[in-house]
């Protein structure tokens, strides 16, 4: 026995420096791994009180929630971006970082083959990495859940938002945001056969929403006969879905056309929206430069034709042909 214990050790030792290297190749990945959910209680829902603002720019005034910084002037060219601007230093840090989801199908998901986080809130991404450095592919995307977007953006540890945020004026409070780059719509996801057709319809059922969003907000307030369940983002709620904790999911029509298409079995019935939903890029309070350049990005892509082929690779088989872009609105004061 004694003669075999050597090589007992040098395996042990091999197979534990083997699992080092491993765990070091997958921690040079540009984004870290998508949270997995544990499933909540359903007797305590999610508290969705917003966390207290950090920044040092001055309260923000908001009679109207999607109204945004004017740009100022043309679009600047790459390597025309004004010195000491918030553009000009994420120019010379040699990327763009940016909060996204990497769990929400059609927005930004991950690719099972590819690896990579792509979708139309990616695009967006793209498309202000673009106007920064003349190279779409000099971003670094850090995954987020609903409830960190805003506190990944007060503490500076992360340039940009892009993660299906509808724009609110309680939000305005806490950060920034460009003007509306999509109009969306609450609606309710349930099983085929169920005689629930909207959130009306879910009367003493329990009803999933992320927790810290606009949706568990509103189902809160809206459907307060309805038992909320809470998860840190739908997909954690399409588990409970799937199963059986829960009776249907709400969200952004948006969101649920994506979890309709992972599940066989789920469908998003004809309905009214039950709130309108404006998306927006949010960025830091403080950073009023990089939100006015992003709306001089914005308006470039709705006159040029970019957004619509965005929607288009994205949106337009689940939802239908391309709508006009959502209008820029403008008139908020520094």
């Amino acid at each position: 026995m004694t003669k075999h214990a050597p090589t007992t050790w040098l395996a042990t030792l091999v197979a534990t420096v083997a699992t080092s290297v491993l765990v070091a190749a997958c921690s040079v990945l540009p984004y870290s791994a998508t949270p997995l959910p544990a499933p909540p209680s359903a007797s305590a829902p999610p508290s969705t009180q917003p966390s207290a603002p950090t920044s040092s720019a001055p309260p923000v005034k908001c009679d109207n929630a999607v109204a945004s910084y004017e740009p100022k002037g043309e679009l600047p060219k790459p390597a025309d971006l004004p010195g000491g601007s918030t553009m000009a230093d994420i120019r010379k840090r040699g990327r763009l970082i940016a909060g996204v989801s990497a769990d929400t199908y059609l927005l930004a998901s991950r690719n099972p083959i590819s690896g990579r986080v792509e979708g139309f809130d990616i695009d967006m991404v793209k498309a202000v990495t673009e106007a920064i450095f003349g190279d779409d592919s000099k971003y670094q995307l850090r995954v987020i859940t609903a409830a960190q977007r805003i506190p990944a953006l007060q503490k500076g540890e992360v340039d940009i938002v892009a993660r299906n945020m509808t724009i609110t004026c309680d939000r305005w409070t806490q950060i920034a945001f460009s003007t509306e780059y999509y109009r969306a719509g609450q609606k309710v996801l349930v099983r085929k056969g169920a005689k629930a057709k909207s959130l009306a319809d879910l009367k003493g059922q329990k009803v999933c929403a992320p927790r810290s969003t606009s949706s568990m907000e509103n189902l809160m307030k809206l459907a307060p006969q309805a038992e909320a369940v809470g998860a840190d983002n739908h997909t954690g709620c399409l588990a409970l879905f799937q199963q059986g904790q829960v009776a249907a999911i709400t969200g952004d029509d948006t969101v649920l056309a994506g979890l309709a298409a992972q599940d066989p079995y789920a469908v998003v019935p004809d309905q009214k929206p039950v709130t309108a939903e404006p998306y927006g890029l949010g960025m830091n309070s403080d950073d009023v430069d990089l939100v006015r350049f992003v709306n001089a990005r914005l308006a470039q892509m709705r006159s040029n034709g970019e957004w619509t082929a965005i929607y288009d690779r994205w949106l337009a088989g689940p939802l239908g042909p391309a709508p006009a872009p959502p209008k820029a609105v403008y008139g908020r004061a520094s």
